[in-house]
């Protein structure tokens, strides 16, 4: 396919994966929200601009904590699993931080940090390194691709909730829309929008999962409280990514509040 058409992600590619416990076959997502704020745009028109993926220490943004700087948490991640490889190098030459999709999921590996994410070709996994659990917790196995099977049969023990059991990828040099992406794989709410014109400028070719959808009703209380479901149905009758989207870059409500409630709608509103 060429630049900037459109297919549907609803099944697994037989030529290119399978469904798989041990990982072989699949592939590494990068998880993002197309259409939440950075710097004055939305960060899917921002990565257009730049023509590459790159890290929460060149973007200042993130899914998960913020802490990429000199001395910070991530900053002592790094150095501590990739022997201080990147310690005195600048945040353009760091790893960028994805998910390795052991079940082929067509919503992608890590829907706790975003509706969409990039599908990388395969030849990213030779250059990757992965963890279990997140980078976070201090994990005690990480490695190259040869521990895969071990990492993905602790995941798929762990008893972790379905948003926090992925299995942590970190790529290694550059990773570029136009060479290194397979397909960026959207959440149909953002078909016909500018999130969908800025996918189209990428390089690569643009794909659509079956959608994320609920009402705040459908939330269960005790997932993230009860004011995240309050706060939710301020936002709409029915969520979508695209909706939540725009509560994120109008600035009214707290940051990670709006976080919150997305962790909702990715835990309750994937289509059956």
């Amino acid at each position: 396919m060429g630049r900037g058409q459109v297919r549907r992600s609803t099944a697994v590619h037989p030529d290119r994966r399978r469904r798989t416990r041990d990982g072989a076959g699949v592939t590494i997502s990068l998880q993002f929200h197309p259409n939440w704020p950075h710097g004055g745009r939305m960060a899917i028109e921002s990565m257009g601009l730049l023509g590459f993926y790159r890290s929460q220490f060149v973007t200042g943004v993130s899914n998960g904590g913020l802490t990429a700087f000199p001395g910070g948490d991530r900053w002592r991640w790094e150095s501590r699993m990739f022997a201080s490889r990147y310690d005195e190098l600048s945040g353009a030459a760091r790893p960028v931080y994805g998910v390795w999709n052991r079940r082929d999921d067509p919503y992608g590996g890590g829907i706790r940090f975003g509706s969409s994410y990039f599908r990388l070709k395969a030849e990213a996994i030779d250059r990757s390194t992965f963890c279990f659990p997140d980078s976070a917790r201090q994990p005690e196995h990480f490695g190259d691709k040869k521990i895969l099977p071990q990492l993905c049969q602790l995941a798929d023990a762990s008893g972790f909730d379905d948003l926090d059991e992925y299995v942590e990828a970190h790529v290694h040099g550059d990773v570029r829309f136009d060479k290194d992406v397979d397909a960026v794989v959207l959440d149909p709410s953002f078909i016909g929008t500018p999130v969908d014109e800025a996918a189209r400028t990428l390089g690569c070719p643009v794909e659509y999962h079956q959608g994320f959808r609920a009402a705040p009703d459908d939330f269960d209380p005790a997932y993230r409280g009860q004011h995240i479901v309050d706060l939710a149905r301020t936002l709409g009758s029915e969520l979508t990514p695209e909706l939540l989207g725009h509560a994120a870059r109008s600035g009214v409500h707290p940051a990670q509040s709006v976080k919150q409630v997305w962790h909702c709608l990715a835990r309750f509103g994937r289509a059956a």
